[in-house]
């Protein structure tokens, strides 16, 4: 058969560290940012989410493809990560739900992905050298030609991506007879995240990532919103201005991840990129404001400062990471803007968080008073 006769593989990490595995079909040579997600279901998901565009995804469940794939469990209209890394890839596939196995959907995607890696050894290796640059190859036999290409590589670090996932044009999304209309700004949006806003009777337009103040404002929306995506924040200079002249018109605002970085970059609160960010569907946050704990689903590799938050006169952390206390939230004081760092609209992952988009709406529905 022919996963018993697969060529072999290696990744080569950007400070010479190399891993050894086998490549899951298709063969040659991919580049990204090395990092890893701790999810044990949703790879489907994972792989389609803009969030992840340019990296390359290690997968610390044991069993990856398992349970197949759906059409209807993608999060954008293709696979984003740049390649694959897992330790037992499923050919075969048992849930009657799925339509296909996840090897046709990742051959149909022209994705490199190898298996048959020590998974838990090479995240163990990220977790203590932190997120870098690596190249995943079949091309084994070239470890100095790699070397050189994988130098040639751009850091992550001042990396502007969200123009790579971003629509071209605007579009509409759900009930034109909705209740309440939103303008989203996509810097890499999901499609769960439109799904909720419609489930809310809003009717979305959304708009290219360079859109400005005057564009998403013309057809005079209740609401803004500023979507998740990949990259460093703080090259989107037109995004952050688009987001200070909602802030100053004292507008209904609400970010996710991206979105929140953006929001707290137009507060004058600079970002920083993490040692190797937070990837997963159980990560718990504690809302200060109602003293809850909430299990999350998390994919960021960047944060905002935290003493530059708790100085601002004008903005209130709302929400923390537990286990390194970056922050996951914030609000305005004075303005109707707050944003979280991680995902609500799940996919996967809880739906501990989902009350955030009913507070959004609920702001929204004040605003029109």
């Amino acid at each position: 058969m022919k996963y018993q006769s697969r060529k072999k593989a290696i990744i080569l990490l950007a400070d010479g560290t190399i891993f050894y595995g086998k490549a899951v079909g298709k063969e040659g040579t991919a580049f990204g940012e090395v990092c890893f997600n701790t999810g044990m279901t949703g790879y489907q998901e994972i792989f389609t989410d803009p969030s992840y565009f340019g990296q390359l995804m290690v997968t610390t469940n044991a069993h990856i493809g398992n349970y197949g794939t759906n059409k209807d469990e993608i999060e954008s209209d293709s696979v984003k990560i740049a390649g694959l890394i897992v330790k037992n890839f499923s050919y075969e596939f048992s849930r009657s739900l799925a339509d296909s196995s996840l090897q046709e959907f990742l051959e149909k995607s022209n994705l490199l992905a190898i298996s048959d890696v020590d998974t838990r050894a090479l995240v163990s290796y990220i977790r203590d050298n932190g997120a870098m640059n690596a190249v995943i190859s079949t091309e084994v036999d070239d470890i100095e030609g790699l070397k050189k290409q994988l130098a040639n590589v751009p850091d992550m670090n001042g990396l502007e991506l969200a123009s790579k996932v971003s629509t071209k044009k605007p579009y509409f999304y759900g009930d034109p007879n909705a209740t309440y209309k939103i303008s989203a700004l996509d810097i890499g949006i999901k499609n769960n995240i439109l799904r909720n806003l419609a489930d809310r009777d809003a009717y979305i337009k959304v708009f290219p990532y360079n859109a400005t103040f005057e564009e998403i404002s013309e057809w005079e929306p209740d609401g803004y919103f500023l979507s998740n995506g990949p990259g460093d924040p703080e090259p989107l200079t037109e995004a952050i201005t688009t987001a200070k002249e909602i802030i100053n018109k004292d507008l209904p605002l609400f970010g996710i991840c991206l979105g929140h970085q953006v929001i707290a970059l137009a507060n004058g609160i600079s970002t920083y990129k993490m040692h190797n960010g937070h990837r997963g569907i159980n990560h718990p946050v504690k809302n200060l404001l109602t003293g809850k704990g909430e299990i999350t689903s998390q994919n960021h590799g960047f944060a905002i400062n935290r003493e530059e938050t708790e100085k601002h006169p004008d903005v209130e952390i709302t929400h923390l990471h537990l286990n390194d206390d970056t922050v996951a939230g914030i609000r305005m004081k004075s303005k109707n803007c707050f944003s979280v760092q991680y995902h609500p609209e799940a996919s996967p992952g809880p739906n501990d968080s989902i009350y955030l988009f009913d507070q959004f709406i609920e702001n929204i529905k004040n605003s029109k008073k």
